[in-house]
């Protein structure tokens, strides 16, 4: 069940955000509830993964609010921002094991560097056997991450991300490059996961099966801003030519998506 909030625990008011001539956000404006999943769609280049690494503070916005919990995380200083990271956890696209690490010493990695340094070396093994039997793999610690399959990296990049006790989880491409088996396992995790512990969820997928199936509302992004907000069922039954090809992976003409964005 989504926890209801009056205030929106994240809020991109007005962001902008450019790369030299390449404008990646002219006006972005997106509430996110607290308790809810909700995952972001868009072409290559439309500035999903951007505005995960906006909101932690890796890339700083050109104009605009992001706000956490109320305070703009513009205006931070790298104090405040640390405080905001260690509520938020991101969970890389390719998992980013250190191969030089046992699997264990993987999920520890962000204990240590967060100085946990209240928690003793017990407490560390504790949270990290929690922390893989909550995503099936319980007793794996002195693997390697060499020895793990797509899948298993995946979800030891998982428990790595749990182990930090996050309220918010930042999830980037969680399912590319795995089978259907795997994709159907991490998308019941990311659905457990929210469920159990009640965490808000950010993904950037273009897997359309994990959208419609972890997602509470879904966000299409276009030409620097969000082009369509809605349920699983508003984006399925869209007749949004834009957003109703990207569903269905077909490609409408430059010149329609240009039109369509200038007018909607």
């Amino acid at each position: 069940m989504m926890v209801a909030s009056a205030q929106p625990l994240i809020h991109f008011r007005g962001v902008r955000k450019a790369f030299g001539p390449k404008v990646v956000y002219s006006g972005l404006d997106l509430a996110i509830a607290r308790g809810a999943t909700v995952t972001i769609l868009g072409a290559s280049g439309s500035g999903k993964s951007v505005m995960l690494k906006m909101l932690i503070g890796l890339f700083e916005a050109d104009g605009g609010e992001i706000l956490f919990d109320g305070k703009d995380v513009t205006k931070m200083a790298e104090r405040e921002l640390f405080a905001v990271r260690r509520r938020i956890a991101y969970l890389f696209q390719g998992a980013a094991l250190f191969d030089s690490l046992n699997v264990g010493e993987n999920v520890a990695y962000g204990l240590r560097e967060q100085n946990w340094d209240t928690m003793s070396d017990a407490e560390v093994r504790k949270r990290v056997a929690q922390s893989l039997a909550m995503v099936g793999l319980p007793g794996i610690e002195e693997m390697r991450p060499s020895d793990l399959s797509g899948g298993m990296k995946k979800r030891v990049g998982l428990a790595r991300t749990l182990a930090l006790q996050p309220e918010v989880i930042l999830y980037d491409e969680p399912t590319t490059g795995l089978d259907p088996i795997n994709t159907a396992r991490i998308n019941h995790l990311i659905v457990g996961i929210k469920e159990r512990l009640g965490l808000t969820s950010v993904v950037v997928t273009h897997d359309m099966g994990t959208a419609f199936t972890v997602s509470d509302r879904l966000v299409m992004l276009g030409k620097g801003r969000v082009l369509m907000e809605g349920s699983p069922e508003e984006l399925r039954t869209t007749t949004n030519p834009y957003v109703r090809d990207f569903i269905d992976g077909k490609a409408p003409p430059v010149e329609d998506v240009d039109v369509l964005l200038s007018t909607s």
